[in-house]
């Protein structure tokens, strides 16, 4: 698994951050996601899926 992001079009909601804090996290600043890792180990494949489908901006690509 590879993730990618658009981080221009990152609304801030955070629901990534609930689902999968160790993949992904929020700037202080603004909220605007921050990918910690963007090949996850199998562990947090599921996790991530689900922060994909959940963002509101659709900001998460999984390949």
């Amino acid at each position: 698994m590879k993730i990618t992001l658009d981080a221009d079009k990152c609304c801030g909601a955070g629901q990534c951050v609930l689902v999968a804090p160790e993949v992904f996290d929020q700037r202080d600043e603004d909220g605007i996601v921050v990918l910690l890792d963007a090949e996850p180990p199998a562990e947090q494949h599921d996790a991530v899926r689900e922060a994909a489908a959940i963002c509101p901006a659709a900001v998460i690509e999984v390949h």
